[in-house]
């Protein structure tokens, strides 16, 4: 079992993109801050650090970690700096944490090929920093579109 964390703006949505993926599992939570055992609402006020993330647990013998880089790259507008759609702060931002140097490599090869690619009208805004302590949201955070019955964001 293998686990990569991403950021990449509402994290509801995130989650239920990569839940179509043939991964074990998907949490969401909040990394890259400074407040131990931080609360949604604390990370709401953008002076927390944290990022609104999904940490996703897989099988790199079912799913290769350049395939969840595929997905993270298409969820999301990278080129956006602190936001996605109507979400803004910096809590928001779109981020790869890496867990290990081998996904720290693909992330940046991925993310270079991307840049490359003249597929976007600016720049790649993502960051690509190492894995911290991952804070596992409030309950109702977790599988919120599914438990709802949408199967996306609404923006």
């Amino acid at each position: 079992m293998a686990t990569a964390t991403f950021g990449a703006g509402c994290f509801w949505g995130v989650e239920a993109t990569f839940r179509e993926l043939d991964i074990i599992d998907a949490a969401v939570g909040y990394m890259g801050g400074t407040t131990d055992n931080p609360t949604y609402k604390e990370v709401c006020t953008d002076r927390t650090g944290h990022v609104e993330v999904v940490q996703v647990e897989y099988d790199p013998a079912v799913i290769r970690y350049e395939t969840l880089l595929e997905k993270f790259w298409a969820c999301h507008n990278p080129t956006q700096h602190n936001r996605q759609g109507p979400d803004r702060g910096s809590q928001y931002r779109s981020v790869i944490f890496y867990h290990d140097e081998r996904q720290r490599e693909s992330a940046g090869k991925s993310k270079q090929a991307l840049d490359e690619s003249g597929s976007l009208d600016k720049p790649v805004a993502t960051k690509i920093e190492p894995a911290a302590t991952f804070w596992r949201a409030e309950e109702y955070h977790q599988r919120y579109l599914e438990k709802h019955g949408r199967a996306h964001c609404r923006i």
